[in-house]
């Protein structure tokens, strides 16, 4: 009865490679049905949570743990690279983060225009603020919800000074440091006069580099852009009127605009490479666990799981 177990998983084990080979698209007649059914298509890179520096995540919805510039840029060099796309929609819904993965993937866009010349759109739907703006300006065009909260274009750097704290609960904090400013924003005692001054710098800094990406990309005049980029936010509406953003619409408006700006007629078809690879990952490891799940019952069922239980434990 055992051999006869085995056997079955071997088939099964079969059947799953056999799967998967299809799912990762390396069986070449299912890949030539595709390549032909593919036609012009828009390219849909998603923008959703905190905007961070970093490479690519591994969960299943890579979104909803933030919105990395790693995956961002790969995503927009694919685009580039896939013959079947025509143009890319980032569809954004972040309240913003990094200004350094901002600046990596901004730099990305204008890479991907000048050498793919494909046309790049933003829409954004709830929020596309502060850094998702920032990535937003360097589009060819810009759509936002009437009621989606844009802007708050500016930078901070905030840190908490917790020394009373501190002293009532009986902490003591000793630091041992190589510099004078080495523990600049430690949160155990107030900022020095020439500290805080140090950090404004380089905020300030960041800013006029956040301003200047909005003036090119908007062809805003600086002084403009200046008077709007008080840290507030902007309604969609508001934005329009301001000329932070080209025109009101949802996610199919943009997405009609973008198709025609690449000459596509009607509604595109589209392509979204992370969310497709995450799912592929999802459902061939999910497969994999039923099918051992299964193999490991029968065992235990004929006295003869202790034969897989290491390998069990360790997935």
């Amino acid at each position: 009865m055992l051999k006869r177990i085995f056997i079955s998983a071997i088939l099964l084990i079969a059947v799953l490679s056999f799967v998967i080979s299809l799912l990762g698209g390396k069986n070449s007649y299912n890949a030539d049905k595709v390549a032909v059914a593919k036609g012009d298509r828009v390219a849909v890179i998603n923008v959703e949570g905190t905007i961070e520096s970093g490479a690519d995540g591994t969960a299943l919805f890579a979104e909803a743990t933030g919105a990395t510039s790693g995956r961002i840029m790969q995503e927009l060099r694919e685009a580039a690279k896939d013959k079947s796309v025509k143009a890319v929609l980032l569809r954004i819904n972040s309240p913003g983060g990094s200004v350094t993965a901002a600046e990596e993937i901004t730099r990305e866009i204008a890479r991907f225009k000048e050498t793919s010349h494909k046309p790049i759109v933003a829409t954004m739907s709830d929020t596309g603020a502060s850094a998702a703006y920032y990535i937003a300006a360097g589009c060819d065009k810009i759509y936002a919800n009437a009621s989606t909260l844009t802007g708050s274009i500016g930078v901070y750097m905030g840190t908490k000074n917790l020394e009373e704290l501190y002293k009532k609960v009986g902490i003591s904090d000793v630091m041992i440091k190589s510099g004078v400013h080495k523990d600049i924003m430690s949160n155990a005692r107030p900022m020095t006069p020439e500290e805080t001054q140090i950090l404004q710098t380089m905020v300030n800094e960041m800013y006029e580099q956040f301003l200047t990406t909005v003036s090119n990309g908007r062809k805003i005049p600086m002084d403009k852009v200046r008077i709007l980029a008080d840290g507030r936010v902007y309604t969609g509406k508001q934005a329009k009127a301001l000329g932070l953003v080209d025109e009101i619409g949802n996610y199919y408006d943009a997405l009609d605009a973008t198709g025609a700006l690449a000459g596509i007629e009607g509604t595109p078809n589209t392509v979204e490479y992370g969310r497709m690879n995450n799912w592929k990952s999802w459902f061939s490891g999910k497969i994999s666990d039923q099918i051992a799940g299964k193999i490991i019952e029968s065992l235990e069922a004929k006295g003869g799981a202790s034969m897989l239980m290491t390998p069990r434990a360790e997935g």
